[in-house]
């Protein structure tokens, strides 16, 4: 399994233009230096300096409205953070910061959905009538609403690629959309508990009120919560690939088709190619 997955990301690696070999090689030499910039300033006053921003962002009058509008900036391609701006949810409001990411999500996802269906509803049908994948998971959405729930709730496309993805299925309906879209809630609840719980060991106020029992539990539970977000997202994925990969009622060219369209999914297709002739040469690099 490891030397499989292994051997497909050394692949894809190896597929990248220089560009994105280069931006590989600069997130690697950024988290070293990330990390010994941790190493160096100490995680308690990191931590701290975190808390004590968090707290002025939820004594903010509007505070809550900001952080669902960088939500919803954050949820158009190519920009990346949905997932750390709902830890943050937890992290500056507690539990009750479930509600903002979901608003946030909800209104970033859809928001998304429709400009992107509106501004290139030409270029939808022109990639779906040259691409076989496309076609294939234009197929497959005739499973209905379960088969695009599963693939909502699945972590791979990435979050902003994922309404980009779902944008360019043309036969995928908007309250189909927004109705798959609810059942990240778990996903979203889980972050937000993950973020509350760190919020509680980074004040030093809140932890030295703390006995060793209680630092050790609250450190579990977010180590916890990161277990189970990983594994369990991982687990939808594996489902998601198994489940379109074996469809009844559909021949399984189609459904090997389908499952790589969604498993080879990024900035290049469809909406988001730079031009007409993009979409030729990102059907190329997907074969």
């Amino acid at each position: 399994m490891l030397r499989h997955y292994t051997g497909v990301v050394w692949n894809r690696y190896h597929k990248l233009h220089i560009a994105g070999k280069l931006f590989i090689w600069f997130l690697f030499l950024f988290y070293i230096s990330f990390g010994i910039f941790v190493v160096v300033v100490t995680p308690a006053r990191i931590a701290q300096f975190l808390y004590d921003k968090a707290r002025l962002l939820a004594a903010t009058r509007l505070g809550w409205l900001g952080l669902i509008a960088t939500m919803v900036c954050v949820s158009f391609p190519p920009l990346i953070g949905h997932t750390t701006l709902v830890t943050l949810c937890g992290f500056a409001y507690g539990m009750e910061g479930f509600y903002i990411a979901l608003a946030g999500s909800i209104i970033g996802s859809g928001l998304v959905f429709s400009v992107l269906r509106l501004l290139f509803s030409k270029r939808i049908r022109a990639w779906s009538a040259q691409n076989e994948k496309w076609q294939a998971l234009e197929s497959v959405r005739a499973k209905g609403l379960p088969l695009i729930i599963l693939i909502r709730v699945s972590p791979f496309p990435p979050w902003v690629y994922a309404n980009s993805l779902f944008a360019s299925i043309e036969p995928v309906r908007f309250w189909q959309f927004i109705v798959a879209t609810l059942f990240i809630s778990p996903k979203l609840l889980l972050h937000v508990f993950i973020g509350s719980k760190m919020a509680a060991l980074s004040d030093g106020d809140q932890r030295g009120r703390m006995d060793t029992r209680d630092k050790i539990i609250n450190g579990l539970l977010v180590g916890g919560g990161i277990v189970i977000a990983v594994f369990t997202s991982w687990w939808v994925y594996t489902l998601v690939q198994s489940h379109i990969r074996h469809l009844h009622g559909l021949p399984a060219e189609t459904d090997e088709l389908a499952a790589e369209a969604i498993e080879e999914f990024d900035e290049d297709a469809p909406l988001l190619s730079p031009g007409p002739g993009a979409g030729a040469r990102s059907t190329e690099s997907l074969v």
